[in-house]
């Protein structure tokens, strides 16, 4: 049959069988079915009965293609949504979950959701802190039984304190309530366990509803911790300067800076609000200054008379645009002691990190993180961070606030912006997302190069993080402390856990991350081919270990006893140790 008796055919709305010859040792037939409200498909005779797994003789087409293409372009592409469209549910599903990993935005998991326990009609809630051992222990088992539960940390809840004391009469955690029933706590859920009285309690919550005088669930925009904040005390005279100063666009050493006014300027309006001499005005221009409201363009000096110009924090492009804890205005609050900022984050984190992290700390719930209240509050606590005082904290303070706000900043970044998976997108990543701390703007490489690494380059970077005559150089750690490598979590598979750490035990906190860090996939060895496998981590910044056979023997320190023993026979015998460094694994850690 011709390829213009088909085509009449098909536009006749009929169903015909086509012979064609072709050079294939099997000659095979193809029907053409059509039907208007259904798309075009071919199939082989044999396939007849099996209309959901269409085939298509590509010779007989393609000829059919060449003879009379363009009058049947369009049957072809509906030909082309049928065979990509008839695919099984469950394909449909693997293509969605491929298509979530392939965008820039990370496939935000909801850990265990295909694991739901017993249908409850009541409510367990667990009173809780963070970094405690036994809630942490109550927390596991209830997950291991696929028990939903409500949890109440009250270093994030602290107004719910006083309910917790009134229902247990104690603050002691972990407090477990079945409905409004006070259960206990570990102890007492260590005895029912093991007694078999646990599952009969249980009972009452899975047949009974939960009445009003049970432990509410936290709520968006309540339980805040209503501090009472005082605004600053040299706001009012901040607001005379932002009404009145002279803002401009003004030329200097031939750059144009934007949005800026003369000291000149600044110390007359002060004059004349305050009729008071001239340098009074400029002390007061100094200890606005001192309070990060303005800056010098330049960052020569604080304040001073004349035609040095200054910027107001909210008008600094760098601030406004990329600096994700700056909502648009400058934080007016008299500015809080940076420990208590610091320690309050720290708080949060460590209750995110216990409530959305696997108990291995191998997969972070973003999804979850992004949706919790615990999250909302942390994005409100870190404006506090604007013009805070990072320079009243101690060395120890100083370390444990800069790696915990690194790991928290990678959380962020990664919720908000989606995490990176090219090279140009890390570094836009590790570079363009900022936190305004002190008055400054800070990277994560700033943070981890510049502060935690004594300002030193980055790997494979040309310049330091802060040039001379930086003001983040006072904030900078005098030397570089190396176990912070292995604190800092980037949110890949290969990078260190997620940690938070506290001023008090972060040089025990450093090592025993440094441990875990190699106790896992940090370090291979394989005695026969007397070769030692180190993760690329330690190849960035093999700067700060000096010689391999140096970092070998650095490394030492911080092994389990196997791997010490295993480490020990090559370097002690003679012969060379090869040195290979693991491929890194960049993706993300859900």
């Amino acid at each position: 049959m011709g390829s213009e008796e088909v085509l009449s055919q098909y536009m006749a709305g009929k169903e015909e069988k086509v012979e064609t010859k072709h050079t294939e040792a099997e000659t095979k037939e193809i029907l053409l079915n059509f039907d208007e409200k259904l798309p075009i498909i071919f199939i082989t005779e044999e396939d007849e009965n099996n209309k959901n797994n269409p085939k298509i003789n590509l010779p007989a087409v393609k000829k059919f293609i060449l003879e009379r293409g363009h009058s049947v372009s369009s049957a072809l592409r509906r030909l082309s949504f049928q065979s990509n469209s008839d695919d099984s549910e469950e394909d449909e599903k693997e293509k969605s979950k491929s298509k979530s990993n392939s965008t820039k935005r990370p496939p935000l998991i909801q850990m265990n959701e295909d694991e739901e326990g017993e249908e409850m009609k009541g409510r367990i809630t667990l009173f809780s802190r963070s970094s405690c051992r036994e809630c942490r222990a109550v927390r596991s088992f209830f997950r291991e039984r696929r028990l939903k539960f409500v949890e109440i940390n009250i270093d994030v809840y602290p107004l719910r304190q006083a309910e917790l004391q009134e229902k247990a009469g104690s603050l002691a955690v972990p407090q477990i309530f079945f409905n409004e029933q006070l259960f206990g706590g570990i102890v007492a859920l260590n005895s029912l366990r093991n007694s078999g009285e646990f599952e009969k309690r249980l009972r009452s919550v899975v047949e009974k509803r939960c009445p009003a005088s049970a432990p509410a669930v936290p709520v968006y925009g309540f339980d805040d911790d209503v501090e009472e904040e005082t605004d600053d005390e040299l706001l009012k005279m901040v607001k005379v300067l932002r009404h009145r100063m002279p803002i401009h666009d003004r030329f200097f050493n031939l750059r144009l800076l934007n949005n800026c006014f003369t000291g000149g300027d600044a110390v007359e309006i002060l004059i004349d609000e305050l009729d008071c001499g001239r340098k009074k005005a400029v002390e007061i221009g100094k200890a606005i200054a001192r309070k990060n409201f303005f800056y010098h363009l330049s960052h020569e000096n604080e304040f001073e008379d004349g035609k040095h110009l200054y910027r107001f924090l909210e008008h600094d492009p760098v601030v406004s645009t990329k600096c994700f804890n700056f909502r648009g205005f400058t934080n007016d609050k008299e500015p809080k002691p940076a420990a208590l900022v610091a320690e309050k984050i720290r708080k949060i984190m460590t209750a995110i990190l216990e409530t959305f992290v696997s108990d291995d700390v191998c997969h972070v719930n973003y999804q979850g993180i992004r949706s919790s209240e615990e999250f909302r509050r942390y994005l409100n606590v870190v404006q506090d961070l604007q013009r805070v005082n990072v320079l009243a904290l101690t060395k120890a303070e100083r370390l444990a606030f800069f790696l915990n706000i690194y790991n928290s900043m990678v959380i962020h970044a990664t919720i908000h912006k989606g995490y990176p998976d090219g090279i140009l997108e890390r570094k836009e990543f590790f570079n363009e997302f900022l936190y305004l701390i002190g008055g400054y703007p800070y990277s994560l490489s700033e943070i981890q190069n510049g502060i935690l690494r004594a300002n030193q380059r980055a790997p494979y970077g040309l310049v330091k993080p802060f040039k001379n005559g930086d003001k983040r150089l006072q904030v900078a750690l005098p030397k570089a402390n190396i176990l912070t490598l292995f604190a800092l979590c980037s949110g890949s598979k290969s990078s260190p856990i997620l940690r938070f750490y506290s001023p008090e035990g972060v040089d025990a906190e450093l090592k025993s991350a440094t441990k875990d860090f190699f106790r896992g996939d940090g370090i291979i060895i394989d005695i026969h081919k007397r070769t030692v496998y180190l993760s690329k981590l330690l190849k960035w910044y093999s700067a700060d270990f000096g010689q391999e056979s140096e970092m070998l023997n650095w490394i030492m320190n911080y092994l389990d006893a196997k791997k010490v023993g295993l480490l020990s026979h090559i370097l002690s015998n003679e012969g060379p140790v090869n040195v290979v460094y693991q491929n890194y694994d960049w993706s993300l850690n859900l």
